[in-house]
């Protein structure tokens, strides 16, 4: 596999990670068929979402199986409403194609939030910034690297 941005940022970073690949199927429910499909429980594998918070970019991630409460995406960066990015204008801004888009390397850095579900495992799953990639880390690490605010974003 080659390197990818994401990887590349972790890499820079000193931060250990494995990887893990699988065969990338399209469609809904993406991070749920990563999971199944690289063996890992669902509560440890994290999607990463592109929005927008009173028209300005963010990144949030939370587990494959939630859904993301708008309301409290919005709160979490001071903002009064959210909504998701428009998928072109995501990769346009990330330099990953939706399905791939890691918060690691993005093209433009933007605030990340992360669910603090997340912080209840030793180690979590997130996109390796290409289809079908995945990288584990120390949730600790990740989130240090993105400066990400640690915050309930789903029910």
């Amino acid at each position: 596999m080659t390197a990818t941005p994401a990887t590349k940022a972790l890499d820079k970073a000193g931060i250990n990670y494995d990887l893990h690949s699988y065969d990338y199927e399209g469609g809904h429910h993406i991070g749920e068929h990563a999971a199944d499909a690289i063996g890992a429980d669902p509560e440890r594998v994290f999607k990463t979402l592109m929005l927008e918070v009173d028209g300005k970019p963010a990144c949030v991630a939370i587990p494959v199986a939630a859904s993301v409460k708008m309301k409290k995406a919005a709160s979490a960066f001071g903002g009064k409403s959210a909504q998701m990015m428009d998928p072109v204008k995501a990769e346009r801004l990330t330099g990953f194609r939706v399905g791939g888009i890691s918060p690691f390397g993005q093209k433009k850095r933007v605030p990340v939030a992360i669910d603090i579900t997340a912080f209840e495992h030793a180690r979590v799953i997130l996109n390796g910034g290409q289809r079908g990639v995945m990288v584990e880390l120390d949730p600790d690490k990740g989130a240090a690297l993105l400066g990400a605010v640690r915050v309930d974003l789903i029910d």
